[in-house]
């Protein structure tokens, strides 16, 4: 278990509510990469704050509404992954060089020159990238980035990235334990049903739909209803 003053400030928001825990800063970034971490040692206390700061903490039954469970370990997990990390200066130059290469491919990946029907060349993008002074925000997915990023490198280069809207309806059960995975991507629209069910319209290039349905799928069990809709 880390040292209350060596520990970091992990933040997320959902429903008008906020959560908010402390966290070893090397460890969160471990999470944050994908890595598996030892979740006791991560938490430098074992309890989900309103306001950290203020040693405010959330209620149980927001807890259990938000997040399915009242356990703070998982809880923990999730803020980590898909919540804001105060992360040291290091840590920061290091996630936004690993983002800015992730963009890199992924545009390499996904994109062409509508000119010539072909993809542009990983150094292409890079070079319009600096050229542009695009800011990548290391914090923020590609997907949830990618419209203004390709939106400023047309100016420059000429790139076309076909997109598709999904809409997508997820049961009760699932989602508030499955919003993050909609968050991943653009949401264009996202309403709250009575019964508790998720109604979204999430834009993105055609490339991520199979990536978009399977990791829905992981979350819900196949429990959700999709369709893509005609522009």
């Amino acid at each position: 278990m880390v040292k209350l003053e060596k520990a970091v400030t992990a933040r997320f928001d959902s429903k008008g509510e906020k959560f908010e825990i402390l966290v070893d800063p090397d460890l969160a970034l471990e999470l944050r990469k994908g890595k598996e971490v030892n979740l006791p040692e991560l938490l430098a206390v074992e309890t989900v704050f309103k306001d950290a700061a203020k040693g405010t903490e959330q209620s149980s039954e927001t807890l259990s509404k938000v997040f399915g469970t009242t356990k703070v370990q998982e809880i923990a997990e999730k803020i980590v992954r898909d919540g804001e990390v105060h992360l040291t200066t290091e840590q920061r130059r290091q996630m936004r060089e690993a983002r800015v290469k992730e963009v890199i491919e992924f545009i390499a990946r996904n994109a062409m020159n509508p000119q010539t029907n072909a993809p542009h060349p990983p150094n292409r993008i890079e070079n319009a990238l600096e050229e542009a002074k695009i800011k990548i925000d290391e914090m923020k997915s590609v997907e949830q980035q990618l419209p203004g990023i390709v939106k400023e490198l047309g100016k420059l280069i000429p790139i076309s990235m076909e997109s598709i809207q999904v809409a997508v309806k997820i049961p009760a059960l699932h989602a508030a334990k499955t919003e993050h995975v909609l968050h991943k991507y653009n949401v264009t629209k996202e309403q709250w049903q009575s019964d508790g069910s998720l109604i979204a319209v999430v834009e993105m290039p055609a490339g991520l739909r199979q990536d978009f349905l399977n990791d829905l799928n992981r979350n819900c069990h196949g429990e959700l209803e999709t369709k893509i809709l005609e522009k």
